[in-house]
């Protein structure tokens, strides 16, 4: 009677838990997706950013910029 019962109640058991980690499993890699765009979003950014700064500093330094001037 065990040999017929005990997997009924594996399949019983495991299977919704089974469905349910596939569903989060899924949810998880869009969301890693999503961010990794956004992480090259904000990395073009912050490289932006430096070489602002960087042109900032040159001009307090009196170097010229990359158009020739000393803005």
């Amino acid at each position: 009677m065990s040999e017929i019962v005990v997997p009924i109640l594996v399949a019983i058991i495991s299977g919704p838990l089974l469905i349910i980690m596939n569903k989060v499993r899924k949810e998880n890699n869009a969301q890693h997706g999503e961010a990794q765009i956004l992480m090259r979003i904000l990395g073009r950014k912050v490289d932006r950013l430096g070489e602002k700064i960087d042109s900032h500093i040159g001009w307090h330094d009196g170097v010229k910029d990359k158009d020739g001037t000393n803005n």
